[in-house]
Order: C-alpha cells, then structure tokens, then sequence
C-alpha cells in the first residue's frame, strides 16, 4: 500500500502537469486568436550536459574567450527545477526521468513511478507518430541519462536488466560505451542483449571509423568496453558521432528525436577537477557547433539544451575574460540542488524561457510535436 506522503507526492505532480498542459492549451488558444499557431518543427535535438550548471556554463564561455561560445548563439534561455520526488538534490537517474518523461520520481528510478508503473517517454510518443529516435553519449550507453531514453527501473544500476530493455527498444542509432555489460560471460542471466540486436536488424560496432562509415539504418555503437575514456584522451568524438546519427536520423521525412549528453562533465566536477570539466565543455561546445549549424542549414529543428542537475558547487571567484582564464572553486564532490540553465533555438524555442520545473522541458517538446 502507498504511504500518505508518496500519495500526496504523486497528486501533487499530476496536479503540477495539469496546470502545465492547461498554460501551454492557453498559448496555443492565444496564438490561435491572433491568427498563428504554436510552431510544428520537424525534428528536436535534446542536449542535456550532465552536472552542467550555471558557473559551469559560464566557465565555458569564459575559456572560449566569449563570443566564441555556442551557448551565445541560443536566443532563448531560462532556469530548471531540479528536485526530483523524494529528494531536494536530484540524481541523474531521476533527472534524467524527468527530461524524458515529463514526471518526477525517486532518486535511483529511472522512468520507475512510487506505484511501480512505468512512465513513457518523449521518444515512445515520437515512435509512435513514426519518428526516428535514437541517443549518442560520453558514458556506458545503460548509465543514467540514457538509460531514461528506453528503460524502466527501480534501481538505476540494474545494467543487466537495461541492457536487455535497451536490445529491445524502438531507437534507430545508439552511440556510447559499456560494451562488456552486453557480453554474457560478464552477466549473470549468461544472455546475450547482443543477439537480440541482430536479430531486430542492427549493425553492430566498436570503433568511431565503422561508426562514421556506416550506410545503414540501424546502428549500435559501442566505442569502449567500461566508460569512454576522458577528454582528450579519447580524441574528438561527441561531434562525429552525434552528427553521424543526425546524418541516419534526417532521413526519415517524419522528423526525429534525439538525446545528446555530454555525459563526463558530472565526473569532472564530482572528481573537482577543473582541467577535466574545461577540456569536457570544450568538447560539449565543438558539438554544439555543429548540432546548431546543422538546425540553422535544415530550418526546422528545434535544439534545447540544459542540465540534469549541477555537480561540485563550482563558483568562479576570479579570472581573466580577456586570456580564457578561470579560477574555478568547488563547494563538494556532490550534486547541489540550484537550478539550471535552458537554452533553446529553433521552432517553439520562446516557450523555453523562465523559470520552468524540469519535467515541463519534456512536456513543451511533446505540445510542440503535437504528440
């Protein structure tokens, strides 16, 4: 049986949505009435820079000497709640839950309700409607963030159980690390999550140049046997790799819907390592670059950029605008519970600013798509 708190916890969050819905329902009548209509793009690229918050993204700004940031190409910005159900700092499973679903849960649940339902995603409702979908990330492709693309469970390091759901899911292009959770002499169910890809008809591969030299329609990229290596270590890949699954995706004339994560940016600021966030938001601007040439050149995709959460309690205390330079400083090796910043660009990218819970970022997407 549900306890009093987690009941009124979940009313309260369907009573939240309501009222979302109803003030979207609401721009749209006004629209309507003054001769226009919300904005239908096409596509919609979701970028989701883990740990990333305010002084991160400012660290980014800073060390690219200014006008030379991606993140001042956005026109639109504003802030995300971050709070998931049960806990004033949000995990990434939970954050992550919330950016793809559009509802709050527990920390460690991913997609996972308090009553064990399972809440659908924006890329479910896209390939329902015949989009593409599909995730490229700079983590194992069963950690947290993209995990909340396709899975479904109470504990976010069920990995044997998400590899499985992933082998099942409905995206076309998957890119990332954890090769070894997917081999069954390292499972304890001894299946093997590979077998049922190639069943379904995808490719299978492991390195960035069968990646990049795939034709095909259906892609399993898995780039490193654990986690992708740190930047630069691992060389310029989160570009490549989230363009190459732009180039399958834009392929289908019915749109898509992809997750982009810049995934290592959380680790850098858990280790406060600033030498390792700066060279991970380097990495996170050069494909930012390039996801928003290509929304510019195609002329109807919408790209919304934010945070599952901030990480490290960074502050900027000092520095030097005019070499790049920051002195970054750091609270802890935790998450902090601020808010974080949106950015967004491209058709219905207005309805981005202010200050928004995280679980209205999804839900925009859904009315923008009309899914």
């Amino acid at each position: 049986m549900l306890s009093a708190s987690v009941l009124l916890a979940s009313c309260a969050d369907m009573m939240e949505l309501a009222l979302d819905l109803d003030e979207l329902a609401a721009e749209a009548e006004n629209a309507s009435k003054n001769g226009g209509e919300p904005p239908i793009p096409r596509n919609v690229i979701l970028i989701i820079g883990d740990g990333m918050g305010v002084p991160q993204v400012y660290a980014s700004v800073v060390a690219a000497r200014g006008n030379n940031s991606a993140f001042l190409r956005f026109p639109y910005s504003g802030f995300s709640r971050t709070y998931s159900l049960n806990k004033y700092r949000t995990d990434s499973s939970a954050g992550g839950t919330a950016l793809t679903t559009g509802h709050k849960v527990d920390n460690y649940h991913v997609n996972w309700a308090p009553d064990s339902s399972r809440h659908r995603t924006i890329f479910d409702d896209a390939v329902a409607v015949g989009m593409s979908t599909g995730f490229v990330v700079t983590s194992s492709v069963l950690d947290a963030t993209p995990a909340s693309t396709y899975g479904h469970v109470p504990y976010r390091k069920m990995f044997d159980t998400l590899s499985l759901q992933m082998s099942q899911c409905q995206h076309s292009v998957m890119i990332g690390g954890g090769a070894k959770y997917f081999f069954p002499e390292n499972r304890k169910d001894g299946t093997s999550p590979l077998d049922t890809l190639l069943r379904r008809g995808y490719t299978l591969v492991y390195s960035m140049d069968s990646t990049l030299n795939f034709k095909g329609d259906k892609l399993v990229s898995l780039l490193y046997e654990g986690d992708p290596l740190t930047e630069p270590a691992r060389g310029d890949v989160l570009r490549p790799a989230s363009l190459k699954a732009i180039e399958m995706l834009d392929r289908n004339p019915k749109g898509f819907a992809l997750m982009i994560e810049g995934s290592q940016i959380d680790w850098a600021c858990h280790n406060n390592d600033s030498a390792y966030m700066h060279a991970e938001l380097a990495d996170f601007e050069l494909m930012l670059n390039a996801v928003l040439d290509y929304a510019e050149r195609e002329g109807n995709t919408l790209v919304v950029v934010t945070a599952d959460h901030e990480t490290g309690g960074l502050t900027l205390p000092d520095g030097d605008i005019e070499k790049g330079i920051n002195n970054p400083r750091y609270l802890w090796g935790s998450h902090t519970g601020c808010m974080v910043p949106v950015f967004a660009y491209g058709p219905g990218a207005e309805y981005f600013s202010g200050i928004h819970e995280n679980t209205d970022i999804p839900n925009i997407i859904r009315w923008l798509l009309n899914l």
